[in-house]
C-alpha cells in the first residue's frame, strides 16, 4: 500500500483552517477520515463535502479538553471504520496575553487543550495502532514552540511541549513500526490570522524569505507526506513548514 490510500484517519480540530486541509488533502489521496471537532454542524457539511467527491468521511464531536469526549469519541471512530491507522492532533486555541497579565484559567485551558489533549489523543488510539503494528502520529506544533512569541506564554509552552512529547512518544513506539512525528507551521492564513490588522499582516510577509503567508494546504502536504508510507524511516522529526523564517 502506497501513500495513504485505504488508511483510516482521525484529525482534530477538522471543521475549519488547518485542519479542514488536512481532511481534504488524506481524503482526497485516498484516506478514509474521521472528521473530529466540537462544531458538528461544519464537520457534517465537510463529511458531506469529501463524500460527494468520491471519498470517505465521517463526523464525530470530539472536544479535545474533554478527557471523556476523547475516549467516547475514540471509540465511536473505531467502532465506524473497524481502527485508527493515523492521528493527526489538529486542535488548538490561543489566549494571548503578556505573563504578567495571564491569568490563570487562560493558561489552563490553553496547555489543556494544546498538550494534555494531544496526549490523551496518543493514549486512545496507541492500542489499535500497537495491535496492527503501524500507525502514524502527527503532531501540529507551531514556529512560537521553536523560537517563543511574546504574549504567548502560554501557547508557545504547550507547543513546544508537543515537541516533547512528539519524540518521547516516537522513542517508545518505533519498535511496532509506528512513527511520530510534528509539523512546525509558521505564518499561516486561517480564521484566526484573519482578523489581525493588515500593517502586523504586511510586516510579518515581509519577514518571510519566500515572500507570502503560508496556506493550510502547504501543512496539509507535509502532513500527507508524514501519513505516508514513504514516510515510514522518519520519526521523532519536526517539520518546519514556515516559508523560511526559521531555517537550521
Amino acid at each position: 500500500m502506497a501513500g495513504v490510500e485505504g488508511r483510516v484517519a482521525l484529525i482534530t480540530g477538522a471543521s475549519q483552517g488547518i485542519g479542514r486541509a488536512c481532511a481534504l488533502v488524506l481524503a482526497g489521496a485516498g484516506a478514509k477520515v474521521a472528521l473530529c471537532a466540537r462544531n458538528r454542524e461544519k464537520l457534517e457539511q465537510l463529511a458531506e463535502e469529501i463524500i460527494k467527491q468520491g471519498g470517505e468521511a465521517a463526523a464525530f464531536k470530539i472536544d479535545v479538553g474533554s478527557e471523556d469526549e476523547i475516549k467516547t469519541g475514540t471509540k465511536a471512530v473505531i467502532g465506524h471504520f473497524g481502527r485508527i491507522d493515523i492521528l493527526v492532533n489538529n486542535a488548538g486555541v490561543a489566549r494571548d496575553q503578556l505573563v504578567m497579565r495571564m491569568k490563570r484559567p487562560d493558561w489552563d485551558e490553553v496547555l489543556n487543550t494544546n498538550l494534555t489533549g494531544p496526549f490523551l489523543l496518543t493514549q486512545a488510539v496507541i492500542g489499535s495502532m500497537l495491535k496492527q503494528r503501524w500507525g502514524r502520529i502527527i503532531n501540529i506544533t507551531s514556529i512560537f514552540g521553536q523560537i517563543g512569541q511574546a504574549g504567548q506564554a502560554n501557547y508557545a509552552s504547550s507547543k513546544a511541549g508537543l515537541i516533547g512529547l512528539t519524540m518521547a512518544v516516537a522513542r517508545e513506539v518505533a519498535s511496532r513500526n509506528i512513527t511520530v512525528n510534528a509539523v512546525a507551521p509558521g505564518w499561516i492564513e486561517t480564521a484566526m490570522t484573519s482578523v489581525l490588522p493588515a500593517e502586523l499582516k504586511d510586516t510579518m510577509r515581509k519577514s518571510i524569505p519566500l515572500g507570502r503567508v503560508g496556506s493550510g494546504l502547504d501543512v496539509a502536504h507535509a502532513v500527507k507526506f508524514l501519513a505516508s508510507e514513504e514516510a515510514g524511516y522518519i520519526t521523532g522529526e519536526v517539520l518546519k513548514v514556515n516559508g523560511g523564517i526559521l531555517m537550521g
